[in-house]
C-alpha cells in the first residue's frame, strides 16, 4: 500500500460525534489515502474511538495523542509535523517518499470526504498550485446548508480577513484544505501559530510573504474550490461570542505580517 495523500484530523471531545462508517467509506474509495488524528487531550472517550478505529485500519491510519488541549491550531500543526516525519511515528507504515499531498479536515465531516478527489483534480488541472481551500459558497446545483448567524459572520470575518491579507479570499474558515507535499508546506507549519481558531488566516499571511518572493502571483498558489456540500453539524465548538476573539486575533496577526500583501489577485 502506497500512502501518497494524508489528511491530518483534529479531534476534541468528538466521541458521540465520530462517524466511523464515513471515514472507512473514505478509505475505501481512496486507496491511497492515510488518516492521522489528533486527539486534542478530550475529556471523553475519544481516544478509545480512534484507537479502535486505527487498529481496524492499521495500515491505513495513526493517531497522535497530545497531553492536554492546545487547540484546533496546535492539533493541526502537531498532526502536519508528524506527518512529515512519519518514520518517528510509525517506522514502516508510511513513508515521505511516496507524499504528494497533506491536509486537514474536521473531524465533523461537515465537509463530506467525498469531496477530496475534486481538490486532487484542481491539482492535476493547476499544476503551480500549492493549496486548494475549500469555499462554502451558496449556489444552485450545491448543497450548502448554514445557520444563518454563522454565515452573516463570517461573511464580516472574511471581509476583514481579505483587507489585513490584501486578498480576495472568500472563506479562510473552512476546515478543509489541502496542500501540496513540499518544503514550503512544511515551513508553514514550523511555528507555532498566534490564534488557536483563526490559524487558517496565519497561514495564508505566511504564504503570502513567502510568495512575495516569488514571480508568481498569488492567485496562482492559492486556490478557493467551491464545495458540492457543506453542512452545519450539531455540538460545533464554534460559538458566536467567537467571532469578537477572532476580530482580535485578526489584528493580532496583522501586527505579526505587516508585509502581507498580495502579488496580484486577477
Amino acid at each position: 500500500m502506497i500512502i501518497d495523500q494524508v489528511l491530518v484530523i483534529p479531534c476534541y471531545n468528538e466521541a458521540r460525534r465520530f462517524r466511523a462508517e464515513c471515514f472507512a467509506k473514505a478509505l475505501a474509495n481512496v486507496p491511497n489515502l492515510g488518516l492521522l488524528f489528533v486527539n486534542d487531550g478530550s475529556t471523553d472517550r475519544t481516544s478509545q474511538v480512534l484507537n479502535a478505529f486505527v487498529s481496524a485500519h492499521p495500515n491505513r491510519c495513526l493517531s497522535v495523542e497530545l497531553p492536554k488541549n492546545q487547540g484546533k491550531a496546535e492539533a493541526v500543526r502537531q498532526g502536519f509535523l508528524k506527518a512529515f516525519n512519519p518514520l518517528e511515528l510509525a517506522p514502516g507504515i508510511w513513508s515521505t517518499d511516496a507524499l504528494k499531498f497533506i491536509g486537514y479536515w474536521d473531524c465533523d465531516l461537515a465537509t463530506p470526504l467525498s469531496e477530496l478527489p475534486y481538490f486532487l483534480e484542481v491539482f492535476s488541472m493547476e499544476p503551480d498550485l500549492t493549496l486548494v481551500m475549500g469555499a462554502r459558497i451558496k449556489l444552485l446545483g450545491r448543497s450548502i446548508t448554514r445557520h444563518s448567524y454563522r454565515h452573516y459572520l463570517g461573511r464580516i470575518f472574511a471581509t476583514a480577513a481579505s483587507m489585513v491579507l490584501r486578498l480576495p479570499v472568500y472563506d479562510t474558515q473552512c476546515g478543509a484544505k489541502l496542500f501540496k507535499y513540499e518544503s514550503g508546506t512544511r515551513a508553514l507549519f514550523e511555528k507555532p501559530f498566534i490564534s488557536s481558531w483563526i490559524f487558517d488566516v496565519e497561514i495564508l499571511a505566511r504564504m503570502s510573504q513567502k510568495k512575495a518572493q516569488t514571480h508568481l502571483e498569488m492567485h496562482r498558489w492559492i486556490y478557493e474550490l467551491p464545495l458540492r456540500e457543506w453542512k452545519d453539524v450539531d455540538g460545533s465548538k464554534v460559538k458566536p461570542t467567537d467571532f469578537l476573539k477572532a476580530i482580535l486575533s485578526l489584528f493580532r496577526i496583522a501586527r505579526a505580517y505587516p508585509h502581507t500583501k498580495s502579488r496580484g489577485s486577477s
